[in-house]
């Protein structure tokens, strides 16, 4: 067993290592609200003519913030936005003046943006009209409970893979109590989000499937990660589930509303795949849904690999104390 670190050496790993674990957080947390803003944010824009041409123009002048995509009308547009494929479009050319379609469900930050975009872009005094195709719910139009929601799955699949750890369960009951919390986990908040507090929308059983899923990727990459790591292996899920998991995710906004690199890396972390996952199933009919729940299916195959096949790390034996120990004869 090793010996405790002297008092001089604790305090120094105590003086340095809580200031740099705080450092990270406030990096982790603050950059990305700090830098908020359009990072080739899928955009469409419907129209014929010249006009369509400068507002396609203008949108891509602004280097880096848009990922422009034309449509031929706004039916089609708005089925753009309906699968997922943009944020939304611009409507411009048609008989009705200019119009955005936006979907506040998608991310209210993202449908503001949109407006303010579109009415800042119109000619001066004419009216925009706004058409929410896919809006949030009465009861969270601006998103809170949605964002809120998303961190007690990861803190569900955190707790389920520490418990199942620290427990030292065999392979099999491990995997079934990974299973058996995460199916028990979806149908709680299931019945929080979708029934009582009506926040989310889609079909009951797709959403507590999809947060089941995101409880059990959690799990299995916690308990996976001790598995191979021992100890150390619950700090690296804390870190890819919370640290770097939770502020990355876009729940807020939308990953493409965060600096690079967070938009390529944040929807390949269990939380990131979860909301757009949750965001999918609850509001989209389950368009865009594919992807995340690949990624949140990869996660749970790693993890509960590493927990089925890894060999269990036996503890390490204590010395013997120094009287026991009998001197080599010559």
């Amino acid at each position: 067993m090793p010996s405790p670190p002297s008092a001089s050496r604790a305090t120094a790993i105590v003086v340095l290592a809580v200031p740099a674990i705080v450092a990270f957080a406030l990096w982790a947390f603050a950059w990305p609200a700090a830098r908020t803003g359009p990072n080739d944010l899928p955009v469409g824009v419907a129209g014929q003519g010249v006009a369509a041409e400068q507002v396609a123009e203008r949108l891509e002048a602004r280097e880096g913030a848009f990922d422009v995509r034309r449509y031929e009308g706004a039916d089609e547009a708005a089925e753009a936005v309906r699968d997922r494929e943009v944020y939304g479009a611009f409507v411009v050319g048609g008989d009705g003046g200019p119009e955005v379609l936006t979907a506040s469900a998608g991310g209210p930050a993202v449908a503001q943006l949109l407006t303010e975009l579109a009415s800042a872009q119109a000619p001066e005094g004419a009216p925009v009209a706004v058409t929410d195709v896919v809006p949030a719910p009465e009861g969270d139009p601006r998103g809170a409970a949605f964002n809120a929601s998303v961190l007690p799955m990861a803190l569900a699949g955190m707790a389920t893979g520490v418990l199942v750890t620290r427990l030292r369960l065999g392979r099999v009951p491990a995997l079934l109590a990974m299973v058996g919390a995460s199916v028990t986990v979806g149908t709680v908040a299931a019945a929080i989000g979708h029934g009582w507090l009506d926040v989310l929308g889609g079909s009951w059983v797709a959403v507590t499937a999809g947060l089941a899923l995101i409880v059990l990727a959690g799990a299995g990459l916690v308990a996976g990660s001790a598995k191979l790591l021992g100890p150390g292996g619950i700090a690296v899920g804390a870190l890819i589930l919370i640290l770097l998991g939770n502020p990355w995710s876009g729940a807020g906004s939308a990953p493409e509303m965060l600096p690079d690199p967070i938009p390529v890396i944040g929807p390949w972390l269990p939380t990131g795949a979860g909301a757009t996952l949750l965001r999918s199933v609850a509001f989209f009919d389950g368009a865009g849904a594919a992807f995340p729940a690949a990624v949140l299916g990869g996660w749970a195959v790693l993890g509960t690999t590493a927990l089925l096949l890894a060999r269990r790390r036996a503890p390490a034996r204590p010395a013997p104390p120094e009287d026991a120990r009998v001197p080599a004869t010559v």
